[in-house]
């Protein structure tokens, strides 16, 4: 076309002119063009948008939860993280879901234990596992994990802030002491206690924190009621026991008054043969034949005791915050501690595979039953009364104790050698920390677990 005007047409103002008309159209044409595609893009663009608009989203992934690893050491893999922000070490429990923070189990932690027998100075030679030879270690790396929450690990900065320039006593044997003692060692990463007192044969001891000026102590009165007892610390008796069960130990109640905290127990020493007295005369007794006396068995006295304990704190005008301690089990296998008996293993039962002996249900129901009497109407009456549950996740820890290593080095000169075993008293560090735990969780959110 551009050639047949180039050589028909001789006038340039012809061509020219020809060149503009036809330009035009083809502005014409191509401005249209532009506006069609313009509208077709907006369109479409805005199609794309409704669409991503309205999609749905895709289903959540559903994701299996996995456990840690509870029967072999070492631990490879981190357990899964805590419910809970360790800033404020406080627990995420869902809504009006009650937990029982005494009904779970013991599942494998790899961080292992918070203090050392080097860096806690007052481990008893007869729980420091470590330096008398122990040569496992498996069972530091374990914790007590609730069923129906998380339990956040005892938080010593934080207990002492709370604690400032007030008092605190755990009442009862020997096992009071080792709980204390696993206290103190817990607390020691802030602040070293200073002892300030201890009895002629240190079996009671008081201790004091200065920059937080509290005071704990633990008192020993294995029967909390007045007792003369004629025992040696071996154990061994050179006569009965006499219990006056209508009248309570001095040795705590006169310090009562002083104390804003209190941690009671009893249990085991209940067992032992002993006379009972009631209203000035002889009621009964325990496991004393030969004698003509009425057997009123340790059910007895125990309840009577508690009862006892209870109605005193009830009635005074002095309201501290009370725990009863649930008694603690043994594991001695193969026979009693006096007769050869031993604990040997070194992971924790797992749940079934153990059950609570005759003896310490029996002293359980008791605790259980005279502290439901005693709580019915705590707070009516200004009482503030916690049950620390410890019998059942105690049970499931039989690689916690002493055994022979209650003794320094016991089989360094014999590897036969026959030693005594303490299935009983927990090794430091050892399970009886998380006790603490519990002792914390309690404390702090207290009213969930009435």
């Amino acid at each position: 076309m551009v050639k047949e005007m180039r050589f028909e047409s001789s006038n340039p103002f012809s061509l020219s002119s020809s060149f503009h008309k036809h330009n035009h159209v083809f502005v014409k044409f191509a401005v249209s063009l532009l506006l069609v595609g313009l509208a077709f893009r907006l369109l479409f663009s805005d199609s794309i948008r409704l669409i991503s608009v309205v999609k749905p989203l895709p289903p959540p992934i559903e994701t299996e939860e996995t456990e840690s690893p509870v029967s072999s050491f070492p631990v490879q893999t981190p357990s899964p993280p805590p419910l809970y922000s360790p800033a404020n070490n406080t627990t995420q429990k869902p809504e009006n879901v009650k937990c029982d923070i005494f009904t779970g189990e013991w599942v494998a932690d790899p961080s292992g234990p918070r203090y050392t027998n080097e860096t806690c100075h007052v481990i008893e030679s007869h729980q420091n596992c470590m330096k008398n030879g122990r040569p496992d270690s498996a069972y530091f790396y374990w914790r007590w994990n609730p069923r129906d929450c998380d339990l956040p690990k005892f938080n010593a900065h934080r207990f002492l802030a709370l604690m400032r320039n007030k008092s605190w006593a755990f009442i009862g044997d020997s096992i009071s002491r080792n709980h204390v003692q696993s206290l103190l060692c817990s607390l020691s990463p802030v602040e070293q206690a200073v002892e300030v007192y201890h009895d002629k044969e240190y079996r009671s001891k008081r201790w004091h924190f200065p920059s937080h000026n509290f005071t704990l102590s633990v008192i020993w009165t294995p029967f909390l009621v007045k007792a003369a007892i004629f025992e040696d610390m071996n154990g061994v008796s050179t006569s009965e026991i006499q219990l006056d069960l209508d009248k309570l130990d001095k040795t705590w109640t006169d310090q009562y008054n002083s104390l804003d905290y209190v941690v009671i127990s009893g249990g085991k020493w209940f067992l032992k043969t002993a006379i009972y007295h009631e209203n000035n005369t002889v009621s009964g007794c325990h496991n004393c034949p030969g004698k003509i006396l009425t057997e009123l068995g340790f059910e007895h006295a125990y309840r009577s005791a508690l009862r006892l304990v209870f109605s005193f704190i009830k009635g005074s005008d002095h309201k501290a915050f009370v725990f009863l301690r649930t008694t603690t089990p043994d594991h001695f296998e193969n026979g009693e501690w006096f007769s050869g008996g031993y604990c040997n293993r070194t992971v924790p039962f797992k749940e079934g595979e153990v059950a609570t002996n005759d003896v310490d249900t029996v002293m359980r129901n008791i605790e259980l039953e005279e502290f439901g009497k005693a709580s019915a109407k705590d707070a009516e009456e200004g009482v503030s009364l916690r049950l620390l549950d410890t019998t059942h996740l105690s049970l499931l820890r039989p690689d916690g104790h002493p055994g022979p290593y209650r003794q320094f080095q016991p089989f360094a000169k014999d590897q036969n050698a026959k030693v005594q075993n303490d299935c009983l008293h927990w090794c430091l560090p050892g399970p009886i920390d998380s006790w603490n735990d519990l002792v914390m969780e309690l404390l702090i959110n207290g009213e969930n677990y009435q």
